[in-house]
């Protein structure tokens, strides 16, 4: 029973013996052939025989087993890069650059345990080189076509090769700017503008100003656009606010729109503390003082809470010192002579009312009214010379803009107005005759 026993494990040894042997062989003939499909590829890629050299890469990687040899990927990255430069060969397997950019990355993680990258090396790192520059060429004839989507693919691969570049230290270029660049364009072209908000967020980002020489306020001015008026978000807004307001501190579209979102949201203490700050950086730019000015005197008229502001005096006072200053850095600037005269006008108008409420009959109360009346002929002379300017500056002109003609008429208007105070009869004529012809003199 025993001999037996130990016959038949004999026998079973020996099989298994057998199969481990063969097994074995096996593996080895295997590894061969491997081998030998891999060199044939590249020799069928050296003969410019590209297809053929595909058929053979791919049947190499074609099982599990092979997927974990680095020559191999890296004779697909050749294979496919070839593919991708051969116009008709692309158009067949449109992504092959991609199936290429996979390879390189594949063989980088299998070779790069070595820390050597021999075969890239070898070929000067080209490899990549035309993965990067094949997806940027085709992008940008994509771009001149028109075609935008297209684009926007290309140029976003171009993006990932450089980065993957720079993550390998192969380069040292943090952000390809001009990919990102067409690529946030062809993403706005494309009209897909939350993806064209990413890459010209990228570039805002890394603080790029020029780009070939060329300037980027624009992305900024996008960027502002984007986040504060189509999407209303806050955060982003004022973060590319702030990030364009370091790249560009003298453009008035920073201050502009920030003005106008303070306006929008009403607080007028906010508002004029923003004119402040503006002004005091650009003293030099007469608008600011101009829209300074008159923002302050409007305010300061404003009843609809049924009266006027405590602090009325004082922001009248304010506003004319604004006004001032736009016409001593712009002299020849209409509008704010043409307001100023309009406050020292109502001054007047505002004295005369006064005197309707002192009825009484007393010498007391006859003084008072006739103090009132001199200090509102005061302002009426006062607001003589401005209206004067606005009659200067536009009246001497030919054809102007509905809001010039509008301007010129108000001057003519208030002028005649208070010749008729002062009962001056051929000063009347003259500013009567002059309203009447705006039309048709200008």
């Amino acid at each position: 029973m025993k001999s037996q026993v130990h016959e038949l494990l004999k026998i079973d040894f020996m099989k298994v013996s057998k199969r481990l042997f063969m097994t074995g062989f096996l593996a080895i003939v295997g590894l061969g052939l491997f081998a030998q499909n891999v060199d044939k590829a590249n020799e069928l890629l050296k003969a410019g025989k590209i297809a053929d050299a595909k058929t053979q890469i791919d049947g190499a990687l074609a099982g599990d087993k092979n997927t974990k040899n680095a020559t191999a990927w890296y004779a697909k990255l050749k294979v496919y890069n070839a593919i991708a430069a051969n116009d008709q060969l692309r158009a067949q397997y449109p992504d092959a650059r991609d199936q290429a950019f996979d390879a390189l990355k594949k063989y980088v993680d299998l070779d790069e345990k070595d820390k050597k990258l021999v075969l890239l090396q070898v070929d000067g790192y080209k490899p990549i080189n035309e993965i990067y520059q094949g997806y940027f060429q085709v992008g940008a004839n994509d771009y001149n076509g028109s075609k935008y989507d297209e684009a926007l693919k290309n140029f976003t691969g171009a993006i990932a090769a450089s980065s993957y570049m720079n993550s390998k230290g192969w380069t040292k270029l943090p952000i390809d700017t001009t990919s990102t660049l067409y690529a946030g364009i062809s993403a706005e072209k494309a009209n897909k503008k939350d993806t064209a908000a990413i890459y010209y967020g990228r570039l805002a980002d890394a603080r790029i100003s020029t780009i070939n020489g060329t300037n980027m306020i624009d992305i900024y001015k996008w960027l502002v656009d984007y986040y504060n008026t189509q999407k209303k978000d806050p955060v982003n807004t004022e973060k590319y606010l702030s990030l364009a307001e370091q790249q560009y501190p003298d453009d008035l579209f920073w201050p502009s729109t920030r003005l106008d979102n303070i306006r929008e949201k009403g607080n007028k203490d906010s508002l004029f503390a923003q004119y402040d700050k503006i002004v005091a950086h650009f003293p030099k730019n007469h608008l600011f003082f101009f829209n300074y000015g008159l923002e302050l005197y409007q305010f300061a008229n404003d009843t609809s809470s049924g009266h006027r502001p405590a602090n009325y005096d004082a922001l009248i006072a304010k506003s004319q010192d604004m006004l001032k200053k736009c016409l001593e850095i712009q002299p020849d600037y209409p509008q704010a002579a043409l307001v100023l005269g309009q406050i020292s006008y109502n001054a007047a108008v505002d004295l005369q009312a006064g005197t309707k409420k002192i009825p009484g009959k007393t010498p007391e109360d006859i003084k008072k009214r006739a103090d009132l009346r001199i200090a509102a002929g005061k302002k009426f002379d006062e607001a003589i010379p401005y209206f004067e300017m606005v009659d200067k500056d536009l009246g001497s002109q030919g054809k102007l803009k509905m809001d010039q003609k509008s301007a010129l008429k108000d001057a003519y208007d208030l002028l005649t107005n208070i010749y008729q105070e002062k009962n001056i009869k051929d000063k009347i004529d003259l500013y009567t005759n002059k309203f009447n012809n705006v039309d048709k003199d200008h």
